[in-house]
């Protein structure tokens, strides 16, 4: 589409059904049940696209607005991978539009009251790849389908309450008494309550303290800090080992590894013909 009337229009939906409409047109317009509007300060670059597997790709630049998009909810991740749909739209007739770009939004990174969202094409995870990985460590993740742990239960489950925050790395809780030292050290931290609900981070390293706290940390800080009463769930680390998924976990007759597996070493040792 071509002409003096072609405007842009974006739509970005989140995964907890929020969705927001912008447009670089100068006044508001709407289709779909969703209404456009250019006071976001919101415009995109252009978009590249191919024939082959390469992802499809464009930048979303935008000024952080109270009304649309928050710098809270930027740093708390709420919008990584949400959906966005692009058209070109004649403003005068709106049944006049094309989609030219759909996908989800990657890395998001903002600096002062601007923001960047990389724009990432349907065609991206055809280049993940793909078959089953053949490797002393299990290839399943912990809980899933082929892991079959259920994480709801109290042996790899278990709440807190949060005492206080060290730059938003080091937490110390209150409750997980009945597991041992280490049992959630590559786990996940998953944030029940308070403004940080919703945030996950992955657990480097946990301690038992004195009486029922315990103190965790996390390989990088959450984007909002949780604050001292709120609520946390932990879940127990796996390290991917045989031993773990039998000893820990009760769980090795659905071990995805392949502990048997010669080492490097080995391969590349000088064989003794006999």
């Amino acid at each position: 589409m071509k002409g003096d009337t072609i405007a842009r229009a974006w739509a970005i939906s989140r995964s907890d059904g929020m969705a927001l409409g912008f447009t670089d047109h100068d006044c508001a317009f709407e289709f779909d049940g969703l209404t456009f509007r250019p006071e976001a300060g919101l415009n995109a670059r252009a978009i590249a696209q191919g024939t082959g597997l390469s992802v499809d790709n464009s930048e979303a630049v935008g000024v952080l607005s109270d009304e649309a998009i928050r710098d809270v909810d930027l740093l708390a991740g709420r919008w990584d991978g949400a959906d966005i749909r692009i058209w070109e739209v004649d403003w005068q007739d709106l049944s006049r539009r094309v989609l030219i770009f759909r996908g989800g939004i990657g890395e998001v990174s903002h600096s002062g009251v601007q923001f960047r969202a990389e724009l990432r094409g349907l065609s991206e995870p055809l280049n993940r790849a793909q078959g089953r990985v053949y490797h002393p460590r299990c290839s399943a993740e912990l809980g899933d389908r082929k892991c079959g742990v259920d994480l709801t239960s109290a042996s790899h489950a278990a709440e807190a309450e949060v005492v206080s925050v060290d730059e938003a790395q080091r937490i110390v809780l209150s409750g997980g008494a009945g597991h041992e030292e280490g049992w959630f050290s590559r786990g996940e931290m998953i944030v029940l309550d308070g403004a940080a609900q919703g945030l996950r981070g992955v657990v480097k390293s946990d301690s038992a303290n004195s009486g029922s706290r315990r103190t965790v940390e996390l390989w990088a800080g959450l984007g909002i800090r949780p604050a001292p009463g709120d609520k946390v769930r932990l879940i127990a680390g796996c390290d991917k080992r045989a031993e773990t998924c039998r000893l820990k976990f009760l769980n090795f007759l659905n071990f995805r590894g392949f502990p048997h597996l010669p080492s490097e070493d080995w391969l590349l040792a000088p064989q003794v013909v006999r």
